[in-house]
């Protein structure tokens, strides 16, 4: 599941992060954070992880994500690996091909993290920069993903997948792993389909029709059956 989730953060909080992630903001090299596969891929700057901005800007993004919806229905999380922000730039940075580490240890929490699903989310509008992208590898193709700022892709985190050079101004971002509630990437397919078509019937006939609350017994079980917490 490719999942385009929109105005994961309304403008005013992007106008902060923008402001925040400017550069006097703490960077550092982001191949600090690579592990063994990706460190020779990795070529960009990261906002250091233990800074007082890093923190307060981690914070901020998971109250946005607790806010929305549509992000728990197709995560279903369990934990969040502590978001991180990243930056693109000076015509040669980027990340080449890899595929993220399956299980992360976060120090700001000493928690670990299995890697099932790989968000990021775009902090500058895509005509502020050139490349950029977030280029998947699938079996029918590529995918090239550059979204507004404020939106957030979300994907699985078995993806082959690179950030393209960014030739032109600065791509920032946040990106962060979600250790899902349902391990199964075909059963939290199911749950998210299940749970969408519920939303449109409840908006049609209503909360109290058979049904619906048939269904979404049906729903409940289904995620019983398949969660672990």
């Amino acid at each position: 599941m490719f999942l385009h989730i929109k105005d994961v953060l309304p403008p005013e909080e992007l106008a902060f992060f923008r402001q925040a992630l400017g550069a006097d903001a703490p960077w550092v090299d982001g191949a600090r954070s690579a592990g063994g596969q990706a460190i020779h891929q990795k070529n960009n700057l990261q906002l250091a992880q233990g800074s007082e901005l890093s923190a307060q800007l981690q914070a901020r993004v998971k109250a946005a994500l607790h806010r929305n919806a549509l992000f728990f229905s197709a995560a279903l999380p369990r934990r969040i690996y502590n978001p991180l922000f990243n930056n693109y730039g000076d015509g040669t940075n980027f990340y080449g091909n890899h595929v993220d580490s399956a299980v992360m240890h976060s120090h700001a929490d000493n928690c670990w993290v299995r890697s099932d699903l790989s968000c990021t989310l775009f902090l500058t509008p895509p005509e502020d920069y050139e490349g950029g992208e977030l280029v998947a590898t699938e079996a029918f193709g590529e995918k090239r993903i550059k979204l507004p700022a404020g939106d957030m892709i979300l994907y699985p985190s078995s993806t082959v997948h690179q950030v393209s050079p960014v030739t032109r101004g600065h791509r920032i971002s946040c990106f962060f792993w979600v250790e899902s509630m349902v391990r199964g990437l075909e059963q939290r397919q199911l749950l998210f389909d299940m749970d969408m078509s519920l939303l449109k019937l409840r908006q049609a006939h209503g909360e109290k029709e058979p049904s619906v609350i048939a269904l979404s017994g049906t729903y409940h079980n289904l995620l019983r059956m398949w969660a672990d917490v």
